[in-house]
């Protein structure tokens, strides 16, 4: 992964990394290793996600990023995808429908250059790196330069989700070559080799972040059937916000404020709840669920602006300094299409039905999006800090909030926190996975006559991905096993 360390900086910096993937967290703790503080190695690790989880993440996506600096100053920045000014095309022209099969259930999705937003993974690099990152972009993106050029393996997770969404990755000869180039999905233990997308990196490094190759390849994408114009990418800005901040037992959560829709709900749910116990937490979930949909207009929305994510993929860090980044990207579940010549898709986020209910034609103009999405953190009353979040759409609310109560209430440890069997309330129906003691089941059971048990621990529920700083300055992670997670430990 490369050798150089930064001027003036030779010496290891101790921290820990989480993510949905063994190369992403060996990304950030290599940076970590290098002497880069917790911003220099989530960057790291969201560029190292592109390669290697590149169903969730990607240059053409976008996400949310929750800092937290050595002096404690908290912003979250928002990079997550806007609509574009104007609708250039009409109808569902520049779409295709395809069928996504989940094993459970048969989704329909549209993919195509008119169900693109306006990317702002670029923009947020540029923002997490003005808040104190110490490398530059060229030392943090060369563990994904050097990954994708030599190739990573293909894991069991992402092998499974690239079945699944199997139509999109070979709707055209271009995705076809690069995911499954003898006419079958990648297998598990193959080497996916993507030299495109590294050479993406190595352009974004060394230039302006608007006006440099690759943007300009996104734009010609976009020309014959798109939405997006050069004033799209131009008028593209990350935006800090000050976080939604909710106390829950004595510590201090550190939410995703609003257009987000996750960390209102999460703020709702949390404020309902005393304990960690599952019957009351899915009282709180279920009062949630109804607060929302009495919320929520005739297109499916909280607001005019309320679209979900679908793919997405966590990333946790906590250097020993108390710097913290909490980053969650998305790239919906891509549109079907390379931007030529850089190995990676674009976003589909106008043409998921659970984004945009009304479909491709209808979306508030130059909007900038909501999400489910919440990167947190946690300030504990003796000056532990946490950084969590999680993937999984519309479940990310619930699985980060079982995951804070455990940790407030019960103070569990990341394992016992993370591992603890999760449910999920959705209208009037329930769904849990069914490894609670027997007592607790039957109440839920009772309680919700619309109920689905599932066997085990299960993706659908989310993967929260975790990092944790104790006051003693114990380092501990535990990527979530639910969603393939990994967590790394770098010792100063």
């Amino acid at each position: 992964m490369g050798s150089s360390s930064p001027p003036g900086n030779h010496h290891g910096h101790q921290g820990v990394v989480a993510a949905g993937h063994k190369l992403t967290a060996s990304a950030g703790a290599e940076i970590l290793r290098r002497g880069g503080n917790a911003i220099d190695a989530a960057i790291a690790a969201m560029a190292m996600a592109c390669v290697c989880e590149p169903v969730l993440a990607s240059i053409g996506g976008g996400g949310f990023a929750m800092i937290r600096g050595a002096d404690t100053r908290l912003s979250l920045i928002d990079f997550f995808p806007k609509t574009p000014i104007e609708r250039r095309q009409s109808g569902t022209d520049g779409t295709q429908v395809i069928h996504a099969d989940f094993g459970t259930a048969i989704q329909a999705f549209r993919i195509g250059p008119a169900t693109v937003a306006t990317p702002g993974f670029v923009a947020g690099v540029h923002a997490m790196a003005g808040r104190g990152a110490s490398m530059p972009l060229a030392e943090l993106f060369d563990p994904a330069i050097t990954a994708a050029r030599s190739g990573v393996p293909v894991s069991r997770f992402a092998h499974f989700l690239s079945t699944v969404v199997r139509p999109i990755l070979t709707a055209t000869e271009a995705t076809a070559a690069l995911f499954a180039p003898d006419g079958k999905m990648l297998a598990e233990g193959a080497t996916m080799v993507n030299p495109g997308l590294a050479e993406a990196f190595t352009v974004l490094a060394e230039s302006d972040p608007i006006d440099n190759p690759v943007m300009a390849a996104i734009l010609e994408s976009q020309r014959a059937e798109g939405n997006l114009t050069d004033d799209d990418l131009q008028g593209y800005e990350a935006v800090e916000r000050t976080p939604l901040t909710v106390k829950v037992g004595q510590s201090l959560v550190h939410l995703n404020p609003y257009p987000a829709a996750g960390g209102i709900l999460i703020d709702h749910s949390l404020r309902q709840i005393e304990s960690a116990n599952p019957n009351e937490l899915a009282e709180a979930f279920l009062a949630t669920a109804r607060a929302r949909a009495a919320a929520t207009d005739s297109l499916g929305r909280l607001d005019p602006a309320l679209l979900r994510s679908q793919g997405t993929s966590h990333i946790s860090v906590i250097d020993a300094d108390g710097n913290a980044c909490s980053v969650t990207v998305s790239n919906g579940s891509g549109n079907g299409e390379l931007v030529d010549g850089y190995g990676f898709m674009l976003n589909n986020i106008l043409g998921e039905d659970d984004l945009n209910p009304a479909g491709p034609a209808v979306w508030p103009t130059g909007t900038r999006m909501s999400s489910m999405m919440c990167p947190t953190l946690i300030e504990q009353p003796d000056g532990g800090l946490i950084a969590l979040g999680s993937g999984g759409s519309n479940r990310i609310r619930t699985a980060i909030s079982q995951v804070v109560a455990q940790l407030c209430f019960n103070d569990a440890d990341l394992v016992a926190a993370v591992e603890a069997p999760r449910l999920h309330v959705e209208g009037e129906h329930l769904d849990f996975e069914d490894l609670l003691d027997d007592d607790t089941t039957d109440q839920l059971r009772e309680r919700f006559v619309d109920h689905l048990a599932w066997p085990q621990r299960d993706l659908f529920y989310g993967g929260v991905h975790s990092a944790r700083r104790g006051a003693d300055g114990v380092l501990q992670a535990h990527g979530d096993p639910r969603r393939d997670g990994a967590a790394v430990i770098v010792e100063g």
